[in-house]
């Protein structure tokens, strides 16, 4: 049914890409909340993991199955990958604007072109380098350092959030090594998250999140819960399903609304009022990582 109506698929990865965008909004307030950003990113993958679970074992428990030797490509898929994402994207939007943010972070298929190059002999072509260098410039445009506005940066945090692209990147490529392994994209989610559940557990505040939670059991359950749903169940699934359905090129490229939905999210929540030079630089990084997203 999904499959004959084009017009709903496409929805998909760009609802994944909005969920993705309303990212920053839950970091800032488990920041103010005095959470720490290893404890934000744990709480996420450790209330995931078990609905990820619940996912994989009523849409084919076969995609449990992994080879014992593979389990370094999901190790550095999830604690290289995104572990380390989460980590320098929570530093980054405390020292940028929302959509600054997620611009830095929507830079990773550079990193992968560059990845690609060295690890698989991927031959980097001319509109590949056009493309890098306009996205690079369309960053640069969007940051706001060649105006004084109200635009939140400091180069420190986008320092941070460039590591944020990189290690999206590394993701990437390993999942890229898993999926030539004729691994499916849920296995690789799900031992990914497994691997941050298991090196974070040990060293998460549980003292300062049970105090946090037993001050407003219901409303902080219900915060944390939306939380890892809107940031990893949602925009993970929606983008799962939308790639059996479509080109993954296609679905890449409408995913990459998500500065453009964490610009909005900036001006109704943050005030974060972009600038008319910012919003063109929007535009050209969205462009050139669009055609860098294509096959031909």
């Amino acid at each position: 049914m999904l499959a004959k109506n084009s017009k709903i698929i496409s929805i998909f990865p760009i609802l994944s890409g909005i969920f993705f965008g309303a990212g920053g909004i839950f970091i800032r307030k488990l920041i103010e909340m005095g959470v720490d950003s290893y404890s934000i990113v744990f709480l996420r993958v450790f209330i995931a993991l078990p609905l990820l679970a619940i996912w994989l074992f009523f849409a084919n428990r076969k995609l449990f199955s992994i080879a014992l030797k593979d389990s370094w490509i999901f190790f550095g898929a999830g604690v290289l990958g995104t572990l380390g994402l989460n980590l320098s994207y929570n530093f980054a939007i405390t020292e940028l604007s929302l959509s600054l943010s997620a611009i830095l972070l929507s830079l990773a298929p550079i990193f992968v072109v560059l990845f690609s190059y060295f690890l698989f002999r991927e031959k980097i072509t001319s509109i590949k380098v056009i493309c890098m260098i306009l996205a690079i410039i369309g960053s640069i445009l969007a940051s706001g350092i060649f105006e004084t506005s109200s635009m939140h940066w400091s180069f420190k945090g986008i320092f941070i959030g460039l590591l944020s692209a990189v290690f999206y990147s590394l993701y990437s490529i390993f999942s890229k090594i898993a999926m030539e392994k004729k691994y499916d994209a849920l296995t690789i989610t799900f031992y990914s998250t497994l691997a941050i559940t298991i090196v974070l557990f040990p060293i998460n505040d549980w003292k300062f999140v049970t105090e946090l939670v037993s001050s407003n059991p219901i409303e902080i359950s219900i915060f944390m819960i939306a939380h890892s749903m809107c940031t990893c169940i949602f925009p993970y699934a929606l983008y799962t399903i939308s790639l059996k359905y479509m080109d993954a090129g296609k679905a890449s490229i409408l995913c990459s609304c998500e500065p453009i939905a964490a610009t909005i999210f900036g001006v109704i929540f943050y005030n974060e009022v972009p600038t008319i030079l910012s919003l063109i630089g929007l535009v050209v990084t969205l462009v050139a990582l669009g055609v860098l997203s294509l096959k031909k």
